[in-house]
């Protein structure tokens, strides 16, 4: 039996794809793996430093946070 995500919803795929971006270009970006974005595209738990990484990776400050991240 696979175990579901806790809905963590985001923006990231949506974000990642307007800019034109694939995975391993948002993970290079980042500093992360590409499991890693994979991952958080799908609603999986992650660190406050991942998400401040991927933010700054998409181009965006921090302060948009909530664009990104909706928590």
């Amino acid at each position: 039996m696979k175990v579901q995500p806790k809905a963590n919803a985001n923006n990231v795929r949506t974000i990642r794809e307007g800019r034109l971006m694939s995975k391993a270009e948002l993970a290079k970006a980042a500093d992360l793996s590409i499991p890693t974005i994979d991952r958080v595209e799908k609603g999986y738990p992650c660190r406050m430093e991942t998400k401040r990484k991927i933010i700054r990776a998409l181009g965006m400050s921090l302060k948009e946070r909530s664009r990104v991240f909706l928590e």
